[in-house]
């Protein structure tokens, strides 16, 4: 154990140990649902998502868990699919869990969000990025929270770079699923506030296999750059079709072009990509450093194949506990989790983030603008593409 994973376990025992002698609670664990694809075309950052939270659930209950009470995940596999997803949200609140972490896709999040919401369930979404998830339900009311960064400032933050870099001339190209559907109205409207407009938009169904007559239209149509909203092997059927037309422009977007399926199924096409980051897997700091080594050593890997998801939903099962400790009066009902949340009233030293009231009644969303990097993909990896945001990332970024 490393110096700064010895001062986080300490702190957070000694306030687990602080709460629990003032309780007199009789143990027993506090059920927390968790529902991400683990199965399907998503796996790829679904089971990195259950990793992450597992680690700092197995982290937590080393420590005393919340009041000598062990955290307890009630795992759900939505494989991807929304009406599968619906029914797995309604087995969680069957099950009785206090709160559920889940969702790494907009439109499965989407479907089952009046699940959660009805039954007053706390929701909170660390992988999902779509807009609408967060702004469904007025924000005063909603159990709908998120430790992603919504499309409405990924969309912008590229858009920045994109203009910054000179290029003008965009080509969308988006998949017709709840993702690629908001993301494309939030990129739109980036870009109309630059006065800007696609020179080409691109519509397709997952699963596509062939791309070539729409980039053959955008390389035509004088776009150099190529803006893409979609999950899956998709963005690796874009970059591939480009390099056969040997059409040497980027590709950018959103966090989906740090994927697996993107980068290892598009290769050396692949090569140059850049996206929206909240974590990149370096360490690049002590708190960084400290959760690499532990997911490695837990599961045995040398490389985590989503870093993001595996971060965002650590550090999503921290913040929860460290809102469930706020609550005096065993109050553990959907509204009094909610308001928990709300109140945050001890900051979280996360990994993507210093946490310091992540939520209020009137803002749902846990990440800002200020958080975001550029990744870039280099020799197979997803590395900072600015020299300056390795340098920012020494300093863990704090919402504004």
């Amino acid at each position: 154990m490393n110096r700064f994973e010895w001062k986080r376990w300490v702190c957070l025992l000694s306030v687990l140990l602080a709460a629990g002698a003032a309780s007199g609670q009789v143990p027993n664990t506090v059920r927390i649902g968790w529902i991400g694809p683990l199965t399907g075309p998503s796996g790829d950052f679904g089971v990195p998502m259950l990793n992450g939270a597992k680690l700092a659930v197995d982290e937590i209950n080393s420590a005393g868990g919340y009041l000598g009470r062990p955290l307890e995940l009630v795992i759900k596999d939505d494989t991807g699919v929304n009406e599968v997803g619906l029914a797995r949200s309604q087995e969680l609140i069957k099950e009785k869990v206090v709160a559920t972490v889940g969702f790494c896709n907009t439109g499965v999040a989407m479907k089952s969000l009046e699940v959660f919401q009805n039954s007053k369930t706390p929701l909170i979404v660390p992988c999902a990025t779509g807009t609408p998830i967060t702004s469904k339900y007025p924000a005063a009311e909603s159990y709908i929270f998120r430790t992603s960064a919504r499309d409405a400032i990924q969309a912008p933050f590229v858009v920045d770079d994109i203009v910054a870099r000179g290029w003008t001339k965009v080509a969308m190209f988006a998949d017709k699923t709840g993702y690629g559907e908001a993301g494309l109205q939030d990129a739109l409207k980036a870009l109309a506030s630059k006065n800007l407009k696609p020179v080409y938009v691109a519509r397709f169904d997952l699963g596509v296999k062939d791309l070539q007559a729409e980039l053959k239209a955008a390389q035509e149509a004088g776009a150099n750059v190529i803006f893409s909203f979609t999950v899956g092997q998709e963005n690796a059927v874009i970059a591939l079709g480009r390099k056969a037309l040997g059409w040497k422009v980027t590709q950018v977007g959103a966090w989906p072009l740090s994927f697996p399926f993107f980068i290892d199924g598009a290769k050396d096409a692949a090569e140059g990509a850049l996206m929206a980051q909240t974590f990149i897997a370096e360490p690049s700091n002590e708190r960084r450093r400290a959760f690499l080594s532990a997911y490695g050593r837990k599961y045995n890997v040398r490389k985590i194949s989503v870093p993001m998801a595996a971060a965002q939903a650590y550090d999503t099962v921290y913040i929860l506990t460290y809102a469930l400790l706020g609550i005096r009066n065993g109050d553990f009902s959907g509204p009094g989790i909610k308001h928990a949340l709300e109140n945050m009233q001890k900051v979280y030293y996360g990994v993507t983030a210093t946490h310091q009231k992540p939520f209020t009644k009137d803002d749902k969303d846990a990440v800002s603008a200020n958080m975001l990097v550029m990744g870039m993909v280099k020799n197979g990896l997803v590395t900072f593409a600015y020299p300056e945001d390795k340098t920012k990332n020494l300093f863990v970024q704090r919402k504004k």
